[in-house]
């Protein structure tokens, strides 16, 4: 883990719902510059809802959100874009632009934002394709024409071209097969490696756990708490995860069903 103590982000007694739906409760969490930081839970836990949280995608029902020292609540709309840029984002679907080609997807930020010449767009890229282990001729392409590991290696270079301080990745292997999900894998450790970026990745996938993370946050649904429990059951390195004394830590990371069919059926 960073020994950096200073918080890049910090949520602060985080609370948000959905029509009257609490998703997410009284959450303290800091992540330091340069982490990457994993995190793990079932499904409606909250963890997507917590990515969009980091870049004011939505607002918290209550607590704040701080990025580098700023409440983003309190930011204006140009100020709020200003901090945005300091993020990438791969989304789970990749959410390419369908009728642009991959060479117009990944040039698409830097040309919004006219500093670079078009001679200098095409050098980055390029460059970024070529990080992301795209050749030349899948510049062409349309994004219907590309596999799910292209596309999510399109969507990050993508979000690379534009130099992110702050890596946010949803789900990046989801509906991959076994060797493309080590080629994204991979592809996350050499970001870190080529570029002073933190990174924050949700993911159902314990092999990306533990080849990619210095840090794992496990959150847990609000609806299965007893009350005053804490919904972050887990949050260190992932060394550690299976010495966990929550038998819901390794009920998650062994995929073990039986508890909860007897939950869903009542007999518990």
């Amino acid at each position: 883990m960073s020994t950096n103590t200073t918080p890049l982000i910090a949520f602060q007694k985080l609370g948000m719902e959905f029509q009257q739906q609490r998703v997410l409760d009284d959450i303290n969490l800091d992540i330091t510059r340069g982490q990457t930081v994993l995190v793990i839970g079932e499904s409606g836990c909250g963890k997507t809802v917590l990515l969009k949280l980091m870049i004011a995608l939505l607002r918290p029902t209550s607590g704040a959100v701080t990025f580098d020292g700023k409440v983003l609540a309190d930011l204006d709309d140009r100020e709020l874009t200003q901090q945005r840029l300091r993020f990438g984002f791969l989304f789970q679907s990749a959410a390419l632009f369908d009728s642009m080609t991959v060479y117009d997807n990944v040039a698409f930020g830097l040309r919004e934002q006219r500093r670079l010449s078009e001679a200098q767009v095409r050098e980055v890229v390029r460059q970024r394709l070529q990080e992301v282990g795209l050749p030349a001729e899948a510049e062409a392409k349309k994004p219907a024409e590309l596999s799910g590991g292209m596309k999510k290696r399109v969507g990050l270079a993508r979000a690379l071209a534009l130099e992110p301080e702050v890596m946010l990745y949803d789900e990046p292997t989801t509906g991959l097969d076994p060797i493309m999900t080590d080629v994204i894998n991979e592809l996350i450790i050499q970001v870190r490696q080529r570029h002073p970026v933190t990174s924050i990745v949700v993911t159902h996938e314990m092999k990306s756990v533990y080849k990619v993370a210095d840090r794992v946050v496990m959150l847990y649904p609000l609806a299965r708490l007893k009350p005053g429990e804490n919904q972050i059951l887990y949050d260190g390195p992932p060394s550690e995860l299976k010495q966990s004394k929550d038998p819901r830590v390794h009920q998650f990371i062994e995929g073990e069903a039986r508890e909860r069919l007897q939950e869903l059926a009542g007999t518990r």
